[in-house]
């Protein structure tokens, strides 16, 4: 008997990858691709969607000849996507209208804080679930809008295409500009701040606000059902799920069950507690989102805590400092010392999110002194990890009727097992990761099977779930107390930062 596979299309902030795996949910191949990252001025991140599309036709082809099957073994296609990640292209030729924008970038900040004026908060809540941030591609939208001349009545006549990651790659798998599918499922359509969080449509007062025509939006889709078939790539495969990136991680991380949580460690870390079929709204700055929806069964919602700079700092601390030379050497540098030193870092690149959600925050080092060393700073990259993850943690518990008794994480920093054991340390519950890291791919494939009948339900897909590596907690509470009070000391520096205008800085309307 022919085995048969389920692919799984991981479109990340850093690179596309296309992943192979089998019934037992183990990976039989992958193939991976970076793409470039632009930062044209302080505050902007851009990607460009046709080198993103190009490395997807690079990677599936590849990913196929290293499991050694063909398309016809592969039995369904699931996607995963950076969500709020915001592309435009031209309903005609399918070429993007500019780089896509980036869901760090921050431009959107003065309309931010126009929002928060009038209409206010609740205005957004209340439909949308989510306040008003730079995070959302709602305000990216209307800010090109404002800044591209003739591009909103473009817009509003039929020509412009709107989009996250999973919209553009399903549109040009199924055919682009011939007759190529635009749509988008209810968790990806949900950090748009136009989807209404109950109704699972589009929001006419949303839309009416952000003055964002309907005929540029996708068709809204559960997350696991039969789409329609590939006509590229892998002809004839029908494509029967997508999933925002966090959700597919919980999805692969089977939290089914309300009180279930998990949180994806990479380029930003994401916290997502499972609270079942209907919307919390938070108090304590998290956001209320879709988890996901099977088919035509009801939506499972969460709570969510996103923190824009974890991974991303590392990066940073190797690329822009040039400390190390890869990132696994700042847990070996991290290691050379017993503890920070006295030294914080609060790595507001984009601001704070949750559950703070200051744009206008700024990174900042706090602490130093002669006797710090390289080994110092490596610990304290580290340790903003936990605390950023210990401050969500805190309000899930405030929202939540059940306080968190158990982490699951996933994601690359969780091979940093100093990491690991600091996060354990500072939340005080034990911390476990699964066999299978890869749990965004694996998520986003789970809900392709699942809808095509490869899994049968999601108990079957519980079973495939196996325990890696625990980590329990061991820091002496007065300890814990005592550094979390220095870390949100360090957190209001960052609050308190006003950055003066250089002379060289682009005109605020340009």
């Amino acid at each position: 008997m022919v085995e048969r596979h389920v692919m799984s299309i991981d479109q990340g902030t850093n690179s596309t990858r296309c992943i192979l795996f089998d019934h037992r949910g183990r990976l039989v191949s992958v193939a991976q691709r970076e793409h470039q990252q632009h930062f044209p001025r302080p505050g902007w991140v851009e990607h460009d969607a046709m080198e993103i599309w190009q490395n997807l036709r690079r990677v599936v082809p590849e990913s196929l000849a290293a499991a050694g099957v063909d398309p016809g073994q592969v039995s369904a296609i699931g996607l995963a996507n950076q969500r709020e990640t915001t592309v435009l292209w031209d309903r005609r030729t399918g070429a993007p209208l500019g780089r896509a924008i980036v869901w760090q970038d921050t431009r959107t900040a003065p309309l931010v804080e126009e929002l928060a004026r009038r209409p206010g908060e609740d205005f957004f809540l209340d439909r949308c679930g989510l306040p008003p941030s730079t995070y959302f591609s709602a305000l990216r939208v209307r800010w090109l809008f404002d800044h591209v001349k003739g591009l909103e009545q473009r817009a509003r006549d039929g020509e412009v295409l709107f989009g996250t990651m999973e919209t553009w790659l399903v549109w040009n798998l199924t055919g682009g500009t011939d007759g190529g599918l635009h749509i988008t499922d209810v968790t990806n359509a949900g950090r748009t701040m136009l989807m209404n969080i109950r109704t699972l449509t589009w929001d006419e007062d949303l839309l009416a606000f952000f003055g964002v025509p309907r005929i540029m939006l996708p068709e809204i889709r559960s997350s696991a059902e039969l789409y329609g078939d590939a006509r590229a790539l892998v002809p004839g495969v029908g494509i029967t799920a997508a999933l925002g990136d966090q959700q597919a991680a919980l999805f692969g991380q089977t939290c089914f069950s309300p009180g279930e949580a998990k949180c994806t460690y990479g380029t930003g870390s994401f916290l997502l507690l499972n609270t079942g079929t209907e919307p919390v709204r938070s108090r304590h700055g998290l956001l209320t989102t879709v988890a996901y929806q099977i088919g035509d069964q009801k939506p499972v919602y969460a709570l969510e805590g996103s923190i824009a700079v974890t991974g991303a700092l590392v990066q940073w601390f190797r690329d822009r400092l040039g400390l190390i030379s890869s990132a696994p050497e700042i847990e070996t540098l991290a290691r050379t010392v017993e503890d920070n030193g006295g030294c914080y870092i609060v790595p507001a690149f984009s601001g704070l999110f949750a559950p703070r959600w200051r744009s206008d925050a700024r990174g900042v080092i706090v602490g130093l002194t002669s006797y710090i060393t390289k080994g110092h700073l490596a610990r304290a990259v580290l340790e903003a990890t936990g605390w950023q993850t210990r401050e969500v943690v805190d309000a899930m518990n405030a929202d939540s009727s059940v306080p968190l008794r158990e982490l699951k994480v996933d994601g690359g920093m969780t091979a940093d097992n100093l990491l690991m054991q600091f996060v354990a340390d500072v939340l005080d519950v034990p911390v476990v990761r699964p066999m299978v890291a890869e749990t965004v791919s694996l998520g986003a494939a789970y809900a392709a099977g699942l809808a095509a009948g490869y899994w049968p339900d999601l108990e079957g897909l519980r079973r495939n779930w196996h325990r890696a590596g625990q980590w329990l907690p061991d820091m002496d509470p007065a300890h814990r107390a005592a550094e979390y009070e220095n870390w949100q000391r360090a957190v209001e520096r960052s609050l308190g930062w006003v950055r003066q205008p250089h002379p060289a800085d682009p005109p605020p309307d340009a």
